[in-house]
């Protein structure tokens, strides 16, 4: 009789089981979510959870430990460096089983199971809020302090100093006008005029000689 044995033998015997549980193990720690049965799913959920809580502690024993499950280094480097950090802070349920459905061929039940950190779609890119037992604080009546009205902040504009070039006054050199010598008009005076020469025979009279001469007449 098998009474208080709740460990699903999945119609295997116990070496077969553990192999394939391993498989199914590293698969999910590779890619994160894994399609198969129900049965096969609740079975992984309790060979898988307890080396997620050891890797937790990243020891060489511990490193031994889940090794000797999984059976597969790369597997145990990738549950240790990558799943560790993103499930460090969660207390446990590491995975998730959503049912998918029968299968065609033999109707048998479906489902997927997966990591809950890595499901970006359900978390929306967030980590879940975890929910604790934490005891009822009482209530008290403080009065809340508002928050005082953040200062304004002002963004000192530095002054835009425009280099204005000094204008370059052109000097105006005044040439000295020079002074022209003007020519000294000099006034030339009229040569004297020949005195036209009276010939020795014509004499001028003079009025004595007229006077003789009407005396002797």
């Amino acid at each position: 009789m098998r009474h208080g044995k709740k460990v699903n033998h999945l119609s295997r015997q116990t070496g077969h089981r553990k192999s394939m549980l391993a498989n199914m193990a590293c698969s999910l720690i590779e890619h994160k979510r894994i399609n198969t049965t129900v049965a096969k799913a609740k079975a992984l959920k309790q060979f898988v959870e307890p080396l997620v809580t050891k890797s937790k502690e990243d020891t060489t024993h511990n490193r031994r430990i889940v090794f000797a499950y999984l059976r597969n280094k790369y597997a145990v480097t990738e549950l240790f460096r990558d799943v560790a950090a993103k499930v460090g802070d969660r207390p446990g349920g590491y995975t998730r089983i959503i049912k998918m459905g029968n299968r065609l061929g033999d109707n048998a039940d479906m489902a997927m199971i997966e990591l809950v950190d890595f499901n970006e779609l359900y978390n929306g890119g967030k980590k879940e809020e975890k929910k604790g037992r934490t005891r009822r604080a009482k209530k008290t009546t403080a009065p809340v302090a508002t928050p005082a009205a953040p200062a304004p902040v002002v963004e000192e504009v530095a002054p835009i100093v425009e280099e204005a070039a000094p204008a370059v006054e052109e000097a105006v050199v005044e040439t000295p006008v020079a002074e022209v010598e003007t020519p000294e008009v000099v006034e030339e005076t009229p040569a004297v005029a020949e005195v036209e020469e009276t010939p020795a025979d014509e004499t001028p009279e003079t009025p004595a000689d007229e006077e003789s001469k009407d005396e002797q007449a």
